[in-house]
């Protein structure tokens, strides 16, 4: 019985040190992750078509990440950056096809986008 409690224990501390080979951690605590929006390259003052052409390209690049199967069924957090930036350049899309800039969402498609890019190499 000890032997079996003290087998399994051994089973899982050694299960616990070993990672994927692709598995990456984000390190910085995610209240910093994107919390700097002067850092956004889609500023609110930019052109309205210039930023709805940037916006549409960052999504449309997501839509492909999160429906590759590569990045589906990898330990890498690519595909959850992607769902993020799907959903954050498209609500920022909405408001763009109204006529109305929001800061938030267009920094953090911006900031979304660059981390799925950052998790994609």
């Amino acid at each position: 019985m000890t032997r079996t409690i003290l087998a399994g224990a051994v089973f899982l501390l050694a299960a616990s040190g070993n990672h994927a080979a692709d598995l990456v951690i984000d390190y910085a605590p995610v209240a910093r992750q994107c919390d700097t929006l002067a850092a956004s390259s889609l500023a609110a003052g930019q052109d309205l078509a210039f930023l709805t052409k940037e916006v549409v390209s960052r999504m449309d690049h997501a839509i492909a990440v999160a429906d590759d199967p590569r990045w589906i069924s990898s330990t890498r957090p690519t595909f959850v950056w992607a769902s993020e930036t799907k959903v954050a350049c498209g609500k920022a899309y909405g408001y763009l096809q109204s006529g109305w800039r929001d800061e938030d969402y267009l920094a953090k498609c911006d900031c979304f986008h660059a981390k799925m890019l950052r998790f994609m190499n």
